[in-house]
């Protein structure tokens, strides 16, 4: 039950011509790119990440260190700017709280949850459909095997993130490079969307860019495995309407595929080029194997494959391994065409991981509907698990009090 190896394909990002309106490409990179795990670029990419990485888990030790050294009394900081840097490693006290008698008063919904911006959902939902809040735009499409540029690099820590680590880059680049200001606007924008605890698994954010459209984000695992990466477009990110999608489409990825729902398969991971490795892997997985690793029984993305993909996946593998990418492209268009009332988007169609990042979109952006096609089944789905239906109003506030404007 796996889907086609995308180190296959690496010269392929998957895009799909000729029945879409507007070329979206919102890649998930995974264990198959080489991104990031081995190199972004080039060995002097990797190498470099490598010292990010190492540096964000000696900071583990370095707390365990400080706090130690706290309990025995040793002074740890005889300066503000010595506050400031261990800071970053020990929390500050808490600000007491509350007494009991205020313990039992009853908060009242935030505004954000209370929320709703049924105008504004519904033109993010036309940006992705058809490139224009009118509905009546038609997007252009670019070269399909155009490769984004890496910018800069930054460590996650919470809702922060770290000193730019900037990539050299061919001059025409150099603006998004150096804008930091909009690498952080679009951070802040992500963290304002995503709860806390929801992105906890996120270690890097990735400014790229391979001009307006194409490649408009991704996510991948890094060295640990269990660790990602998000990577935005800054090009992209002028336009708050793709990015909120872009954000929020990302965020299905991280939500259907993290160590939780997918615990990672670290010999695949560390051996991204062994085919057969991988499909001795995904012959051993009893449930769906989307490439990071052997889906858990009860995660969403398993459920999701079972109840929507078993009658297809055949078919749909079948072109998956096409290796020509035009006939690959055509036979992936077809597949959409006699199967389109089965899929949000055209980008859906994709495969299995991309259609649960796809709907989960919908799902948090458009109204509940009716059930009356697959398509609105998938949506469904997400309807019965509480949990999500939590966050989508959460998030849904989040997007209505933080939208750019």
């Amino acid at each position: 039950m796996s889907p086609r190896r995308h180190g296959d394909a690496r010269k392929r990002t998957a895009f799909l011509r000729g029945f879409s309106v507007k070329l979206r490409v919102i890649r998930r990179r995974s264990v198959y790119k080489k991104v990031l795990r081995n190199s972004l670029l080039d060995e002097k990419r990797n190498s470099e990440l490598a010292g990010l990485i190492w540096i964000l888990h000696l900071d583990k030790y370095l707390t365990l260190l400080l706090r130690l050294m706290v309990l025995l009394g040793f002074p740890v900081c005889l300066s503000l700017a010595c506050y400031a840097v261990t800071d970053l490693f020990l929390a500050r006290e808490p600000t007491p709280g509350p007494s009991p008698a205020a313990l039992v008063t009853v908060v009242p919904p935030t505004a954000a949850l209370n929320a709703t911006c049924p105008n504004l959902t519904a033109d993010i939902l036309d940006v992705a459909r058809y490139g224009t809040t009118s509905g009546d735009g038609l997007g252009s499409a670019k070269n399909s095997e155009v490769e984004a540029t890496y910018l800069v690099t930054y460590l996650v820590r919470g809702d922060r993130i770290g000193a730019a680590n900037p990539e050299s880059v061919p001059v025409e680049f150099l603006d998004e490079r150096d804008d930091s200001a909009a690498h952080e606007a679009a951070w802040e924008y992500f963290t304002a969307l995503i709860p806390a605890d929801e992105r906890s698994m996120l270690a890097a954010y990735v400014v790229i860019t391979d001009g307006p459209q194409n490649i408009l984000g991704a996510v991948s695992q890094i060295r640990t495995a269990d660790r990602w990466a998000l990577e935005i477009d800054i090009e992209d990110a002028r336009d708050a309407h793709d990015l909120t999608y872009t954000l929020l489409h990302e965020f299905g990825h991280l939500l259907t595929l993290n160590e939780g729902q997918v615990p990672p398969s670290r010999a695949v991971f560390n051996n991204p080029d062994d085919d057969a490795l991988f499909e001795s892997e995904a012959a051993a997985c009893l449930q769906y194997f989307p490439g990071e690793g052997c889906s858990n029984p009860g995660s969403y993305i398993n459920k999701f494959y079972d109840q929507f993909w078993t009658g297809i996946h055949a078919e749909w593998l079948e072109i998956d391994l096409q290796e020509d990418q035009n006939a690959y492209e055509d036979q992936l268009g077809a597949f959409y065409r006699k199967y389109r009332d089965q899929f949000v988007s055209d980008y859906a169609v994709t495969s299995p991981a991309e259609d649960a990042a796809e709907t989960w979109t919908y799902f948090v952006l458009d109204s509940k509907p009716d059930g009356d096609s697959i398509a609105e089944q998938k949506m469904l789905f997400f309807y019965e698990h509480p949990e999500l239906v939590q966050l989508r109003t959460e998030i849904l506030g989040n997007i209505c009090e933080s939208f750019p404007q």
